[in-house]
């Protein structure tokens, strides 16, 4: 069978668009070529910094001959429908449709549609044209003579102004060629703003410039690996990774592996040749975090490390050129950049390590807080109070975000097994390094530095180490911290974030989320599923309200503000009374009234960021391959233990995957329908099971597996054993299948009915215990 080539060669595509942009090209035509009528065997994609290529082999020479009935509505319909029906059907006028005729339903309009199939090549003309002008780049560019404005022209090539082509980079050639292995290739030659395609690619830019043709994939590539282009970027990557990892060797060195730079690189060179440079040793006084991060961030390169010793002086750079001088010159016009770049970072690092100008203004910060001036980091926190550095115009200065975060650490840490006294201090230094001239300097190093200044200072292991970590998760593929200091550190940060912008109304719309709260609610639900750590949010976040609330509103309102809370957390009414105590008698029913408004408002906004936080457990429960039915089946609106849900869906689905879960859904199912139904007419249900109106065995039956079974499941769910509480539901199958089995619900008798319509509602009660059944799928 043929098959199709097509490669798009432009100017140099950032490597971070190149992977994706690939596999659009592979999405966007072979779902051309299916929704055409074509069918292929294989479609692979590929990319280089000057190409996207797409290889689809296999691909049917043309499509079929379509025969197909467009079933209309009837003859007597309103014209309204009829012009529907014509609009489908691709008719001009309603003579076109046929008439059928059923005994049941009378005349009505059929229309018979007949389609002749067309060639492949025909097809990749009419689609490739599409494809290419609407190909979807975070950004794009017009260039040549057709983005002049319209009306103008340049050698026979008319401008079109905003409807010129554009793409992320200037294109320069297009190849496309089908036809099968044994044939010379169709060259299929459609035309898209002055470009017309052909089997005409370049390769190297510096190597092997000169154009030259190509025929099938196979054919393409050898020519392009002659001209100096390795076209598949897993083998450049490899290429890369091994040419390294022995010039590393050779040295007596050993390669700091990154898979993201090796990613990134292998993007920026079609023929990738790897050197080595290096720069001066003095340098390597400065933190490792510090010169990787500088040579990675400003020159792309890996760095190298003495065997057990710390970073080498030298590092690994990729070229895109085989250099007459063995890339000597490449290697050192690198290690000058370098050499800036590290002058500059050891500059930032030794004026940190100097005491800071305004060190005796700073002995006021230090004293609210409990700093010792002594240490570094702490005057970095003094400072960052002292600034006051705007976190958020409604929510305060970062010192005073910090007081808050220090203040709800030490209330969690205990859920999450951490010393308290550990959690402040680590709350208390969190933000202290974004004062550092080295942060200020390099922003990808906030956190990193926190834990270098923190060890330097002899901090507690797990102090220094939350100052790094507090910030993770921050993606669904960032790692996950274990250590229970740097956990109540970071859900502190992530929970005070979240409520505070909950508190002032600055929630995610749409795709807009500027203060990435998706992004901190997926870190607490990581945080908790993943450490295994049982954690209401009501309780956790108790403490972030008051703070939010407080700040938000003022000073002057603080016992409004309290009272609200404790009456949101429906707390006794002797502790709101304490608060009320403190304020004048004349002003205290005044008080009370506004404190119950706001204790709804309170409650409504923690509605909403409970909702919120289930729709991000549910996308990531649907990650993790957990079915979407299951979750709903178990999430209520006043879940809040995350990793309690979790631990739900997993025994729900284990229990569903066996014989007696699936019939015991059914069962489930068919009680709670019958009961909707009957209750939708307003048919009376007993309040009770009345076991002296029982007729039959099978309700005697049921009724006594219910009670046990309700019994089990319940000391199960209390003590948290979920596969226990599934199994005291799975003795419910065989009586439930009997009683449906031998017994009328509906009995002509109204007291009977009502008391069956009570067994059902038992099962229904039974089985909510665990999860809502009617939400399941089957």
């Amino acid at each position: 069978m043929p098959d199709l080539l097509i490669e798009l060669r432009s100017e140099e595509i950032p490597a971070r668009m190149q992977r994706k942009a690939a596999g659009d090209l592979r999405k966007y035509v072979t779902d051309a070529l299916v929704d055409a009528g074509l069918t292929y065997e294989a479609a692979r994609e590929y990319w280089t910094p000057r190409r996207l290529t797409l290889d689809v082999r296999g691909l049917t020479a043309r499509s079929k001959d379509v025969n197909e009935e467009i079933k209309g509505p009837s003859t007597k319909a309103p014209e309204q429908a009829l012009a529907g029906f014509m609009r489908k059907a691709g008719l001009s006028d309603i003579s076109e449709a046929h008439i059928h005729t059923d005994p049941k339903k009378g005349d009505f309009y059929v229309a018979h549609i007949s389609r002749p199939g067309r060639d492949a090549e025909e097809i990749i003309a009419d689609v490739m044209p599409g494809i290419i002008r609407g190909f979807s780049w975070p950004k794009s560019m017009r260039w040549g003579a057709a983005s002049m404005p319209k009306g103008m022209s340049y050698h026979g090539i008319e401008g079109k102004g905003p409807e010129a082509l554009k793409w992320v980079r200037p294109l320069q050639s297009i190849i496309c060629t089908f036809g099968p292995e044994t044939e010379d290739p169709t060259v299929i030659g459609f035309k898209i703003d002055g470009l017309v395609a052909g089997n005409t690619t370049s390769g190297h830019r510096f190597h092997a410039p000169e154009p030259f043709t190509v025929r099938r994939f196979d054919d393409y590539a050898e020519k392009l690996e002659r001209a100096r282009v390795v076209l598949d970027a897993e083998r450049r990557k490899e290429i890369i990774l091994s040419d390294a990892r022995n010039l590393a060797f050779a040295s007596g060195l050993e390669l700091v592996e990154d898979e993201g730079l090796l990613d990134e690189v292998s993007g920026l060179v079609e023929w990738p040749v790897v050197l080595m440079g290096e720069f001066e040793e003095d340098f390597l006084q400065i933190p490792d975090d510090i010169i990787r991060l500088t040579i990675k961030t400003n020159q792309k390169c890996f760095v190298l490390r003495k065997p057990g010793n710390g970073l080498s002086n030298k590092f690994i750079l990729v070229s895109n050129i085989e250099a007459s001088d063995g890339g000597k010159e490449i290697a050192h016009g690198n290690a000058k950049v370098v050499r800036a770049r590290l002058s500059d970072a050891l500059y930032f690092w030794n004026t940190d390590q100097a005491d800071l100008p305004d060190r005796d203004k700073l002995m006021a910060s230090a004293e609210k807080l409990g700093l010792d001036m002594s240490k570094p980091l702490d005057q970095r926190m003094a400072r960052l109070d002292q600034l006051d550095v705007t976190f958020h115009a409604k929510l305060g200065t970062q010192g005073e975000r910090v007081q808050r975060i220090v203040k709800l650490a030490t209330e969690l840490a205990p859920a999450v097994g951490a010393d308290p006294k550990l959690a402040a201090r680590a709350a208390l230094l969190a933000k202290a390094d974004l004062t550092t001239e080295v942060v200020g300097e390099f922003p990808e190093l906030q956190g990193v530095m926190g834990r270098i200044y923190a060890g330097l200072q002899d901090e507690d292991a797990s102090v220094a180490a939350a100052l790094e970590d507090h910030y993770k998760p921050q993606g669904p593929s960032d790692e996950v911290s274990t250590d229970p200091v740097s956990i109540a550190v970071a859900l502190a940060d992530k929970l005070d974030t979240l409520v505070g912008f909950w508190a002032i109304d600055e929630k995610p719309t749409g795709s807009k989320d500027p203060y990435a709260l998706r992004r901190a609610a997926l870190g607490v639900i990581r945080l908790l599923v993943e450490n295994k750590i049982e954690l209401e949010l009501q309780t956790g976040w108790h403490a972030a309200w008051l703070s939010a609330f407080d700040k938000s509103y003022g000073d002057a309102i603080k016992p409004l503000i309290s009272a609200a809370v404790l009456l949101g957390k429906q707390l006794r009414a002797d502790e709101l009374n304490s608060i009320l105590a403190t304020v004048e008698e004349t002003e205290r029913s005044k008080i009370s009234e506004s404190a119950q408004r706001w204790a709804d408002e309170l409650n409504e906004k923690e509605a909403d960021l409970f909702s919120f936080f289930h729709d991000r457990l549910k996308v990531y429960l649907r990650d993790q391959g957990a079915r979407h039915d299951l979750i709903d089946a178990v999430i209520t609106p006043e879940s809040d233990d995350l990793f309690d849900i979790t631990r739900r869906v997993e025994a729900l689905g284990a229990f569903l995957d066996t014989e007696d879960g699936k019939n015991l859904l059914a069962g489930a199912k068919r009680a709670a329908n019958i009961l909707a139904a009957e209750e939708k007419k307003g048919t009376a249900v007993a309040a009770a099971v009345d076991p002296a109106l029982f007729e039959l065995d099978e309700e005697k039956n049921l009724y006594s597996a219910v009670n046990q079974s309700v019994s089990a499941a319940t000391q199960a769910i209390e003590k948290e054993d979920y596969s226990a509480a599934m199994s005291a539901l799975a003795t419910l199958r065989e009586p439930v299948d009997s009683f449906f089995e031998a017994v009328l619900v509906n009995a002509e008798n109204d007291s009977v009915r009502a008391n069956r319509l009570a067994l059902l509602a038992m099962i229904r009660q039974a089985t909510g215990a665990v999860a809502d059944f009617s939400r399941i799928a089957g």
